[in-house]
């Protein structure tokens, strides 16, 4: 995957992760808050250090 789509697709997890994690601590949550955050933090590492899926050609395609 390029990297500016990994930096795009890292930013949009940074806000989405961000604001899931206030919302629920604004309502009191402290738990899915942090797991929210939690979450983003990981989706963002393993973005960038696991590597990408790709499928192996069968015998006879191009």
């Amino acid at each position: 995957m390029p990297t500016h789509i990994k930096l795009i697709l890292s930013a949009i997890v940074v806000l989405v992760a961000a604001f899931a994690g206030w919302w629920q601590l604004g309502l009191g949550h402290q738990g899915p808050g942090y797991v929210a955050w939690g979450l983003g933090a990981f989706m963002i590492f393993a973005l960038w250090v696991f590597p990408e899926a790709k499928g192996q050609k069968q015998k006879g395609e191009r």
